[in-house]
Formats: structure tokens, C-alpha cells, sequence
């Protein structure tokens, strides 16, 4: 692997290591990536921290559906730790609240150099002045394909409805070959998740600025009329993420929406999910024939969108400031080759690289081993171009009501699953495009 080293940030971690030898403080650092692997990763990068400042980590665990309630409660008894490593969903709220404090946030981003990272993570954490937190690392859902079959055919790669539609006429053929295979099953947060990507696409939000939005009927028509065209041309029955990448796996899927959790998956490197296109379940064969799209649009939106999950580290309002900069920014230049290393396939990296090297970070990252029972880097696996998709997305990742300051009410709506439920009876004829336009709008007020 690349080792990277950075002389002056390097000089100045040498000097606050001196001074830090009458000085030291002992942060707490909150993490959900609590699995022991991953924890013990980043312990190996706390050490090295502390090695490198003689401010010491104590590096907690914290299950993410625990977190908020957590934070809350330590903000309520003014015993935040220092640094807490946070989703998306609590940047604003926690900004709003108190809990994190956003001048230090920006002070470790202008550090860094905003222009070093990826706008589009940046953007989702801006707050008047500045950023609630710290953007670390991502993932964008992706359109997987088979590039091989769209060469063969002349088809262009699936980055709009226009294209996957045409796609879907040349290639539909089942059994041998289905087109899509489209999330159906309405209780599976899997289809919430891919119909979200399918509307961000076309532009159409649940949510606006003042909470509950009502749906434009004509742009979501279009988004209707595509997701039952990708129904139908998926096999019957209640779909989700698993016959999903069953079927790609065995060769009789032309597209999949899927997270980047199946790279290594595709390349043959778990056993417990070996891809059957070839007798070899430790074949790449597959991962060669495939291309990935991570943003696509809709004929309402042009621009198009990726679906997009971003983790950032908090500064939090309790934090010995100072120091909490000092491991923020460690962890992104020094460290972030551990940080990323957690998870490479599910980690891409929102810091680029830095003003000296731009793309150092995104060069390191494809060196990365992925791979459970057999390991390789992702620039082994995959052309170039792919890679370089893959880290696009984050510039253009989305979700609903993040813009808006409402990410709270469209997670309400998304967890009721009522689209899933409606969606699912239109693509069954059970209902006509306008009225499922209304119902859709009367199950959204209602969750409200």
C-alpha cells in the first residue's frame, strides 16, 4: 500500500507532540463502527495519534440505533465526549441543537482544505458560516449493469430512465435474461431506499422547506410509469436485495440497484455469496463485465442525482476543542489511510486528496484491500473509469429533506413505507396514475 506522508503536517503534529508532553488530553471518541475488527483498527489509529500529539483516545462503541438517544442525554448532563462519529441524519439537528459545535467543524475543514474534499459531502453538512461536522467517508447506491451485453449491443450506460428504458427493450428476455429486477417487496426498508434514489432522480421530493411537500403530478407520473416499466420487466414475486444479486450473480440480470457492499461480492471474494456465472465462484469474470452508474436522471431532472449515505465526525460543544481539532484532522490526512481501511468497499473517500496531491486519497483508496475470504484492492477488480464513477457520486449525493432542514419529517415518511405501499399498487394495476399521484399525497400528509 501508498504511505502517505505530509511534511508539514507531520512538523506540526512533531511540535504538538511536545508540547502535548506537559499538555496531553484525553479524548473520548464515539464510533458505530463497533464491530471488533473495525474497532480494532481504530485503536491502532488512536495509538498512533496519541504517539504522534500525547493526547490519548479512548475509543467508545456505540450502536447507531442507540445514538441519538445517547447524545441527547450526554448533551442534557454536559458529558458529550470529545468527537463523535455521526450519519447524516443528526449533522443539521445537532448543529440546530447545540450538541455540535460548528465553529471548530469549519476551523478542521479550512484546515484541511475545503477544496480538498468532496463538495457535494461538504454541502449536505453546510450550515450559515460554515459545517456542522467534518465529512469522513461514503457510499452512493449504484446501477449496476452488465457493460459487457451494452457494448455488444450499442447501448449507452444506464445514467437516465431514457437509457435504462431502452435497455430493458433490447435486452429483456426472460427467463434467460430480465431486463431489471426491480425492489417490490413494501416492508422491506431495501425498496424504500431504492424508490428514494428513483424519485431524487427526477426530482421529485416528499419534502420542502416548510415540511410535507405535495407531489407535482406530472413529474412523479414519469417517476410512476418508470418504476413499473422496471417492474415488469423483473420477475414476479416480492423482490428485494437478495434476488436481486442472485440473480446478476448467476448471469440472468442486465441491471440491479444495489449498494457498493457487492463489489467484493462480484469479484468472488466471500464464499458465502459466490457469484455463478462461472463454474469458479472465485472468478472475477463478472466483476470485468460490469459497469456501475451511481448518478442517473429522470426527463424532470437533467442534472440527475445519486442516493448517497455520508458519516462525518462531530466536534461536539463538551469537546477540549483544540485537541479534538487535532484528531479530526489526523484522521483525515495521517490516519485517514486507517479510517478508510475499515471498510474500503463501503468507505469511499470524501477527502480527495490534498492541495499538494489531489487525488492522493482517492489513489490510496483504490490500493485498498476488499474481500472476506480472499482479499484484492478495487483498482485490481475494476477499470479505472468505474472507480472514478463510484467516487463521482458523493459530488452529487442526495436525500430527502437534507436540503431542506427536514430530514426528520422524510424519514417518517420514508419509514411508514406508504410510497412502497402505494408504488407497489400502481405496478399492479390495482390503481391509475393520477389517483396513485393522490394517494400518494393523502398517505404522506397522513404521516405528518
Amino acid at each position: 500500500m501508498r504511505s502517505i506522508l505530509f511534511a508539514g503536517t507531520a512538523l506540526a503534529l512533531c511540535t504538538g507532540a511536545a508540547l502535548a508532553d506537559a499538555h496531553g488530553e484525553t479524548l473520548r471518541f464515539w464510533t458505530t463502527e463497533e464491530q471488533p475488527e473495525r474497532l480494532a483498527l481504530q485503536e491502532e489509529m488512536a495509538a498512533a495519534f496519541a504517539e504522534a500529539t500525547g493526547h490519548t483516545v479512548e475509543v467508545i462503541p456505540v450502536t447507531e440505533s442507540d445514538l441519538g438517544t445517547r447524545a441527547t442525554a450526554a448533551f442534557a448532563a454536559g458529558d458529550l465526549p470529545d468527537v463523535i462519529y455521526h450519519p447524516l441524519q443528526y449533522a443539521l439537528p445537532w448543529a440546530e441543537a447545540g450538541i455540535l459545535d460548528t465553529d471548530a467543524a469549519t476551523d478542521a475543514v479550512e484546515n484541511l482544505g475545503a477544496e480538498t474534499f468532496s463538495q457535494g459531502a461538504l454541502s449536505l453538512a453546510a450550515v450559515d458560516g460554515g459545517y456542522a461536522s467534518v465529512p469522513v467517508d461514503g457510499w452512493t447506491q449504484m446501477i449496476v449493469y452488465r457493460k459487457d451485453l451494452f457494448e455488444e449491443a450499442g447501448l449507452k450506460a444506464p445514467d437516465s430512465y431514457a437509457d435504462v428504458l431502452a435497455a430493458i427493450e433490447t435486452l429483456h428476455n426472460p427467463p434467460e435474461m430480465y431486463g431489471f429486477v426491480a425492489a417490490t417487496k413494501v416492508d422491506e426498508n431495501f425498496m424504500s431506499q431504492v424508490l428514494e434514489h428513483v424519485f431524487l432522480a427526477n426530482g421529485v421530493s416528499v419534502v420542502d422547506d416548510d415540511g410535507v411537500a405535495e407531489l407535482e403530478v406530472a413529474p412523479t407520473l414519469e417517476v410512476l410509469d418508470f418504476y413499473k416499466a422496471i417492474a415488469d420487466a423483473s420477475p414476479e414475486g416480492e423482490l428485494y436485495w437478495d434476488q436481486s444479486r442472485t440473480l446478476y450473480f448467476s448471469g440472468n440480470a442486465a441491471m440491479i440497484i444495489w449498494s457498493p457492499f457487492i463489489l467484493d461480492e462480484l469479484a468472488g471474494l466471500r464464499d458465502s455469496t459466490p457469484p455463478t456465472i462461472t463454474d469458479d465462484p472465485t472468478s472475477s469474470e463478472l466483476a470485468s463485465r460490469t459497469g456501475i452508474v451511481t448518478n442517473f436522471a429522470g426527463p424532470s431532472n437533467p442534472d440527475g442525482a445519486a442516493w448517497g449515505d455520508i458519516r462525518y465526525f462531530g466536534i461536539t460543544a463538551d469537546a477540549a476543542t483544540e485537541a479534538a481539532m487535532e484528531f479530526v484532522e489526523y484522521s483525515m490526512s495521517e490516519g485517514y489511510e486507517a479510517t478508510l481501511s475499515i471498510a474500503p468497499e463501503g468507505k469511499f473517500p470524501v477527502r480527495r486528496g490534498t492541495a499538494e496531491d489531489p487525488t492522493a486519497f482517492t489513489d490510496l483508496w483504490a490500493t485498498l484491500d476488499v474481500g472476506v475470504d480472499r482479499r484484492a484492492p478495487l483498482g485490481e477488480l475494476y477499470d479505472p473509469a468505474v472507480i472514478e464513477d463510484i467516487v463521482a457520486g458523493l459530488d452529487v449525493a442526495q436525500r430527502w429533506g437534507v436540503e431542506e432542514g427536514q430530514l426528520a419529517t422524510a424519514s417518517r415518511i420514508i419509514n411508514s413505507q406508504a410510497i412502497n405501499r402505494v408504488v407497489r399498487q400502481y405496478i399492479d394495476g390495482e390503481i391509475e396514475g393520477e389517483a396513485a399521484v393522490a394517494a400518494l399525497n393523502d398517505a404522506i400528509a397522513a404521516v405528518e
